[in-house]
């Protein structure tokens, strides 16, 4: 696909050891001089690993397909035009539970420095971005007739010392305007569930799913997980959202351009249930915090440009 400022390779900064990108096998994989490092399918641009002080930070289930055949169980699948089952009497009505953007095969754009927050000691640079692609004319036929708009996305992964950031951008390449939804669906990796809080969304309206999709108000500051959840947070005042294990920090997860989140954990039945969720009890060491504007519909005229993220920082 055509993008004005496609990213040139990387320049070295002079001295010092340089991040390291490769591309094989239908996946595109960065590293730096700290050993931190990321991997993404071409297949849905879906990141399915992410490790930082080498610790792994992503949840991908045993039984996820990553030969294309379908969405990859784990990691962090891009959902995009719509959110969960399309509305029949809307636009995307005629396209699959989360839309195309996961299990479509996008193009990989190219790899460049980002604006660093500075080198490291050894004068190597600390952080690196790769650019992936995808347009109206990568798409299946049937998708293509489901949803019938001329756009771009381009999806930006910077890897960083102990940091993961994650950006979307939607243009509107047609003359008609369209509405889209859009989800980053990570699953992040923990060491065990009911030692896990997740804090930063006391006094959100919420649209919990489990309970009939009936809204409510978290009175907490401090969420736990004892038992399935599936909860739309919309509105959110405060950025960040932290997930903390033995009460110590694990995990934050800024929203950047974007004020909804989803927190989901299928816990047991739910998890015995879905034949490429493995291992069964694997729900234990996972919980999916996801960034995204999927409260309503977002709406671009032609020639206009949306962009929302988020930032990860993984502690120690």
């Amino acid at each position: 696909m055509d993008r004005p400022n496609k990213p040139s390779a990387i320049s070295p900064s002079g001295t010092g050891p340089q991040p390291s990108v490769h591309s094989e096998r239908g996946r595109v994989v960065a590293s730096l001089p700290t050993g931190d490092s990321v991997e993404i399918l071409l297949y849905g641009a879906t990141v399915i690993s992410w490790k930082a002080n080498g610790r792994e930070n992503l949840w991908v289930s045993e039984a996820a397909k990553l030969d294309g055949n379908k969405p990859v169980r784990g990691g962090v699948p891009i959902v995009f035009p719509c959110f969960g089952p399309p509305p029949k009497d809307h636009a995307t009505g005629s396209l699959s539970q989360h839309g195309f953007a996961r299990n479509s095969t996008w193009e990989y754009l190219g790899k460049s420095t980002s604006e660093s927050e500075g080198k490291l000691a050894s004068g190597g640079d600390d952080s690196i971005k790769l650019d992936f692609g995808l347009s109206s004319s990568q798409l299946t036929e049937d998708n293509k007739k489901a949803w019938g708009y001329d756009f771009a996305l381009v999806y930006s992964v910077t890897l960083k010392r102990d940091g993961l950031q994650t950006m979307l951008s939607v243009r509107n390449q047609g003359e008609k305007a369209f509405e889209f939804q859009m989800l980053l669906h990570t699953y992040f990796r923990i060491d065990d569930i009911s030692k896990v809080a997740i804090n930063g969304l006391g006094s959100t309206t919420y649209v919990d799913k489990v309970l009939d999709a009936t809204t409510h108000t978290q009175s907490s500051p401090s969420l736990t997980i004892t038992g399935e959840i599936d909860r739309v947070y919309s509105g959110i005042k405060q950025d960040t959202t932290s997930i903390t294990q033995d009460g110590k920090p694990r995990l934050d997860v800024t929203r950047d351009g974007i004020s909804d989140s989803v927190v989901w954990n299928p816990w047991i039945q739910k998890a015995k249930g879905m034949g490429d969720f493995e291992p069964k009890d694997g729900y234990k060491n996972m919980v999916c915090v996801e960034v995204g504007a999927v409260d309503g519909w977002q709406k671009l005229e032609a020639g206009e440009t949306f962009e929302g993220g988020m930032i990860v920082k993984s502690h120690a």
